[in-house]
């Protein structure tokens, strides 16, 4: 644990009895004293706040508004600049092959960008930015900043107490508060399917900031065992699991965030890396889709769980990437990938644990409605 990176709140972590595990280079808390179950379960119930400054916090800032979003619209299949001022964007970084590089988070501030992408990928991503866009646009990796995730039915509530514009914002909203004397950059959206808000803050202020919001009696630390449940339950991708540079957006079943105009058809289609391959997946399907998974029974099917398309016999058909137990939804949950034909929600499936083929069933996805606040 020596020669792993420790984000601003890692004194506070152990303080607060964390059990502390590599993650993506980091030394990070997987759960606390409350256990990953009731982490889980308070989150969707009230407010859970996490500590995911790990990620990467990226400024991209140009001559003009259009000049930088302009410049992203080449690495990503997004519509950047019809982004409006004080919104948020999902999307992702592809290859030459189609493939998903990273998937992030994208936001309007002014004439500027802000980019926050995954821990794992953040040293390439930023490589991959200054070396597309400098110096036409200018690519600034913050590194002064912690980042904090407050997720669940009571975040609002929590959050408005220390500043009542934040009651007003929608999902995907962007907005500069003041949280306790403290100047945040807040976005309310988060990787749990609740309602909540993830908060850019000044290192040198996270630790004063985050213990005012654990005094709160709706908010408890939550760790990575519960986020991975939670974002499991609500049918979100893990890079680096369920998308990889080998999967497409259409593979991955993430048709959703291509807007339009970037399609086929739409006043800036392509020029994006692989568009040829997506904008053809796009039209004419791929061989394999990402589905979500109700396994029969309590036992959970985990990463790497072949998938059969009959009880006995044959080759597999797909593999689980992401499974676990799902405390909300009261026993196992999965996501994968299986051939096209068999990507209809209700299909049976076989996946073989230890030997055994045990039933599941390809199921809609999400797993648990989503609350965010429209």
């Amino acid at each position: 644990m020596d020669d792993l990176a420790q984000t601003p709140l890692y004194d506070l972590h152990v303080e607060l009895g964390a059990k502390m595990v590599p993650f993506a280079g980091y030394s990070m808390p997987v759960q606390y004293p409350l256990g990953v179950m009731k982490e889980h379960l308070h989150c969707r119930a009230q407010a859970g706040l996490f500590d995911v400054s790990h990620m990467g916090q990226v400024i991209l800032s140009g001559d003009s508004w259009d000049a930088v979003a302009l410049a992203f619209e080449r690495l990503v299949p997004m519509d950047v600049l019809g982004l409006e001022d004080g919104r948020q964007r999902y999307g992702f970084f592809t290859n030459d092959a189609g493939g998903i590089e990273d998937d992030l988070m994208f936001a309007r501030r002014g004439d500027d960008l802000f980019v926050v992408v995954n821990a794992a990928c953040k040293v390439a991503d930023v490589a991959r930015m200054r070396a597309a866009l400098e110096p036409e646009i200018t690519v600034t990796e913050i590194t002064d900043r912690a980042l904090i995730a407050l997720q669940g039915p009571g975040a609002v509530d929590v959050v408005a107490a220390m500043d009542g514009r934040a009651a007003d914002m929608r999902f995907m909203d962007v907005r500069d508060l003041d949280l306790g004397g403290v100047p945040v950059w807040a976005s309310r959206s988060g990787y749990t399917g609740e309602d909540g808000f993830e908060i850019s803050v000044p290192e040198a202020q996270a630790e004063a900031l985050v213990r005012k919001l654990l005094d709160h009696e709706a908010v408890e630390p939550i760790g990575l065992g519960a986020r991975d449940s939670l974002r499991l339950e609500a049918g979100l991708c893990l890079y680096g699991h369920d998308i990889s540079a080998g999967t497409t957006p259409i593979e991955g079943a993430l048709i959703w965030a291509i807007q339009k105009v970037r399609r086929d058809g739409g006043d800036r289609a392509g020029g994006f890396p692989g568009s040829a391959v997506i904008l053809e997946q796009l039209s004419g399907g791929a061989g394999h889709k990402r589905v979500g998974l109700l396994p029969e029974g309590r036992a959970p099917m985990r990463e790497g769980t072949p998938l059969y398309d009959a009880e006995t016999e044959g080759a597999p058909v797909g593999q689980v990437t992401s499974g676990g137990f799902g405390p909300s939804v009261g026993g196992p949950v999965a996501m994968g990938y299986v051939s096209q034909n068999l990507s209809d929600v209700g299909t049976s499936l076989w996946g073989e644990v230890r030997g055994k083929r045990l039933p599941v069933t390809v199921a809609k996805l999400p797993f648990v409605a989503p609350n965010f606040k429209r």
